[in-house]
C-alpha cells in the first residue's frame, strides 16, 4: 500500500523544468522502483551477514533467501501454507554445498537466520518499507511509502503455524511487479509452447516454472479475497467486481486448462522421442511441473465455484448474527448515589444482592486428613491482644505535574457557567479568557471540546442539574492561535423530578 508523505519540490529548479515525459513514464519508473525494493531486504542479507558471530563470508544469503521463496511458493496450497521446518530441512542441502567443510549446526543456523529474516521477525508488523518519489498531478514532487512482505506466517488447523509468500516475493522470483496475473500466464504458457516446439527443454523448463508461479499468484488473489468475506462481506465488492474477477478467473482456467494438457501432450512426446539422456531428464521435470499446473489450476476451479456459495453463507451468517454488545455498569449512578441517603438496614439488602450476584462461584477447597490432623493437633499461637505493630510508612509527596493550577481551573469554570438561556460562541469565550491569563485559553477549549460529546447518562444517573455542552453549527472558528469550529457552547437543565423516580425504582 502507498501512502503519500508531505514534502514537495518545485517542479523547476535552477532554471530547469521536471523531466517526467508524462504520467505513463512517471508510473513505469514507480513500478521500476518498487521492483526494486522487493530485492532490497535480500540484497541486505550479504551486507548483514558480517554481524553473526562467526565466519560466514562464505554463504550466498541472497542465494539462499531465493531458494527460501521457491520452497515456500511451491510447497503453500490454497488453504494451509508451508511447514517452517520441512522449508529449513529442503535448504539445507543449498547452504551445505556452498561451505560443505563447515559443520551440518552451522548450515542449519544459516537456513534459519536467512527464512527468519524474510519473515523480519525484529519488526513490529514483520513487514519491509521502502521510500521512493513520484510527480503529482500539479507537478510536484512527492516521497510516498512503500510497505511490503516477503513471506508471512499464517495460522492453521490445529493452532499451526504456516509459511506463505506473498505477491511481491513471486514477483521477485519471476522478475516482474504488478504484472496482470492472467497476461503473464497466457504469455508464460505460450512462450513454453514455442521453447518446447523447438526443442529447447531447459529454457522451457524456467518459463514451465514461471507459469506455475503465476498460477500460485492467481490462487493467492482468491484466497485473500475470500479471508477478506469471512471477516467482513461489506469490505469486498461483491456487486461486480468479484463476480467479474470470478468470471474471468473460471474462462482462464478453462483456456489454460486444454493448452496445458496440449503442452504436456508434445512434452511426453518430446521425452520419449528424445535419445540424449539430458534431453529425457529435462523433458521428464517438464512433465512434472506441467502436471502441477494442471493440479492447481484444478484446485483453483473448485475454490471458483464455492466463492459465490460462500458469499451468500456469510452475508447470512454475518447480517443475522447476534451483537454481542452490552451496556457498562455505572457503580456510582446505579449503586451508590441511590443508597447513600438510605438506612443501613435497606442498603445492606441491596449490596448483599449485588455482591453476591456479581462475586460469582467459587470453588471449596478439598481438605485432606494430614492436614486436618496437623490443624487440630497444633496448638494455638499467642497473639497480642492488639496485634503486630504496624510499621512507620515512609511517604513521599507526589509532585504537582499539572499544567494547569486550582486557580486557573475555578475561572475556566466560571467563565463556562453560562445561563441556560444564554449560550456564546468558543471565539468569545477564548478572547475573554485571553484577557485574564494567556494559559486559560487552553483549558477552556479543552473543557469546550470534551463537552461537544457529553456524557449525558452519567450526569442524569449522578444526579447533576446541568451539564455543559457544545455544539458544532458550521462556523468557522476565527482565533490567532486555534482553528476549527467556532462551538456554541451552553449549559443543559437535567430532569430532577426524573432523576429521583429512577433512584427510588432502583432502590
Amino acid at each position: 500500500m502507498t501512502s503519500p508523505a508531505p514534502a514537495a519540490v518545485p517542479p523547476q529548479l535552477n532554471g530547469f523544468s521536471r523531466p517526467a515525459p508524462g504520467p505513463a513514464a512517471d508510473e513505469g519508473l514507480a513500478r521500476r522502483l518498487r521492483a526494486l525494493a522487493c530485492t532490497a531486504p535480500l540484497h541486505d542479507l550479504d551486507a548483514r551477514k558480517a554481524n553473526l558471530a562467526g565466519e560466514y563470508g562464505v554463504y550466498a544469503m541472497a542465494e539462499v533467501a531465493l531458494a527460501a521463496i521457491d520452497l515456500v511458493t511451491l510447497n503453500m496450497d490454497f488453504d494451509t501454507g508451508a511447514d517452517h521446518e520441512q522449508i529449513v530441512a529442503r535448504l539445507l542441502p543449498r547452504v551445505a554445498a556452498q561451505a560443505p567443510e563447515r559443520p551440518q549446526a552451522e548450515h542449519e543456523r544459516v537456513a534459519r537466520w536467512v527464512l527468519e529474516n524474510l519473515i523480519n521477525v525484529g519488526s513490529v508488523d514483520r513487514g519491509f518499507r521502502a521510500v521512493y518519489g513520484t510527480f503529482g498531478a500539479d507537478g510536484a514532487y512527492v516521497r510516498r511509502d512503500y510497505d511490503f512482505k516477503l513471506v508471512e506466517e499464517v495460522p492453521g488447523p490445529g493452532g499451526a503455524i504456516f509459511l506463505r509468500t506473498t505477491d511481491e516475493a513471486v514477483n521477485v522470483l519471476v522478475g516482474a511487479l504488478d504484472t496482470d496475473v492472467t497476461s503473464a500466464q497466457i504469455a508464460a504458457e505460450v512462450k513454453l509452447e514455442v521453447l518446447i516446439s523447438r526443442g529447447r527443454l531447459a529454457d522451457a523448463q524456467l518459463a514451465a516454472e514461471q507459469a506455475r508461479y503465476r498460477t500460485v499468484q492467481y490462487a493467492e488473489t482468491l484466497r485473500k479475497t475470500l479471508d477478506a468475506t469471512r471477516r467482513n462481506v461489506r469490505a469486498v465488492d461483491w456487486l461486480r467486481t468479484v463476480p467479474d474477477m470470478i468470471a474471468e478467473a473460471l474462462d482462464h482456467v478453462a483456456d489454460r486448462y486444454r493448452h496445458e494438457n496440449a503442452i504436456l501432450t508434445n512434452i511426453r512426446k518430446a521425452r520419449d522421442e528424445a535419445e540424449e539422456p539430458e534431453h529425457k531428464r529435462r523433458a521428464a521435470e517438464l512433465v512434472d511441473i506441467v502436471k502441477d499446473c494442471i493440479r492447481r489450476h484444478t484446485q483453483l476451479q473448485s475454490r471458483l465455484l464455492e466463492a459465490g456459495p460462500l458469499f451468500r453463507a456469510e452475508q447470512d451468517r454475518q447480517a443475522f448474527a447476534p451483537t454481542t454488545a452490552s451496556a457498562g455498569l455505572d457503580l456510582y449512578g446505579q449503586l451508590l448515589a441511590p443508597l447513600l441517603p438510605l438506612p443501613v438496614e435497606r442498603a445492606g439488602r441491596v449490596t448483599d444482592a449485588f455482591f453476591a450476584h456479581g462475586t460469582g462461584l467459587r470453588t471449596p477447597t478439598s481438605v485432606r486428613v494430614t492436614d486436618l490432623v496437623d490443624m487440630l493437633l497444633t496448638p494455638p499461637a499467642e497473639r497480642d491482644h492488639l496485634g503486630a505493630e504496624m510499621p512507620e510508612p515512609d511517604l513521599i509527596t507526589t509532585p504537582d505535574d499539572s499544567r494547569f493550577s486550582e486557580e486557573q481551573l475555578a475561572s475556566a469554570m466560571e467563565l463556562l457557567d453560562l445561563p441556560a438561556d444564554a449560550p456564546r460562541r468558543l471565539s468569545g469565550l477564548l478572547a475573554e479568557a485571553r484577557r485574564s491569563d494567556p494559559e486559560l485559553p487552553y483549558l477552556v477549549a479543552l473543557l469546550a471540546v470534551h463537552a461537544a460529546s457529553p456524557a449525558v447518562g452519567t450526569a442524569y444517573r449522578q444526579g447533576e442539574r446541568t451539564l455543559l455542552f457544545a455544539v458544532d453549527d458550521g462556523t468557522v472558528l476565527d482565533d490567532p492561535e486555534f482553528g476549527g469550529a467556532d462551538l456554541v457552547v451552553g449549559t443543559a437543565l437535567l430532569d430532577a423530578a426524573g432523576m429521583a423516580a429512577d433512584r427510588q425504582e432502583a432502590v
